[in-house]
Parts: C-alpha cells; structure tokens; sequence
C-alpha cells in the first residue's frame, strides 16, 4: 500500500444496543473509540422476523387529519357521488320518468 493514501485502520469497541460489545478493526474514529449502536441485528426487524406493527393511521385517514375533511364531504368522496345536493335515490327515479 502507498503511504498516507488509506485512512488509519485500528481498533474500536462496538456497543450493541442491549448493552454487550465486541472489540473490531474499522477506520472509523480513533483508536479506542466505542461506537454505540442504535439498530443491530439483535433488534432490527429485518434480522429477527418480529414486524413491529405500530398504529399511524392509513394515508387516507392522515390526508383527511391534515386538510379536515370530515362529514358528508367525505362520505360522498368516498361512495364516488359529487356533493351536488341530489341524493342517490332521486337519480334512478328521473331516468325512469324520462323513459315514459
């Protein structure tokens, strides 16, 4: 290797997040530093299979939080009817005494 190209490598002490550690080469730190970890293979999901489900709210429900969009407003929106004032029952009725 040429001199003064690569960074120091040495040896640091890695904390895991329940609290045991081990003792690695990195170029990170200084010698002797302790990097603490807040994700590790003892607690990440993506090691351990346990999804941990937590309760946001869907889009749907935070976009209506956010701009406030409750009531009939929203029922319509949702049924796919404009919020034209006619009621769904009056529709059908019209189209039949059109066709007489």
């Amino acid at each position: 290797m040429k001199d003064k190209i690569h960074p120091a490598y040495h040896k640091i002490t890695v904390v895991m997040t329940d609290g045991t550690s081990f003792e690695t080469k990195s170029t990170w730190g200084k010698e002797g530093a302790s990097m603490r970890l807040d994700i590790d293979p003892k607690t990440h999901p993506a090691w351990t299979g346990v999804r941990q489900s937590i309760d946001r709210g869907g889009r749907v429900q935070r976009f209506k939080d956010r701009f406030g969009m409750t009531g009939t407003a929203t029922a319509a929106m949702g049924a796919g009817i404009k919020s034209s004032g006619a009621k769904p029952e009056d529709k059908p009725a019209k189209a039949a005494a059109k066709k007489n």
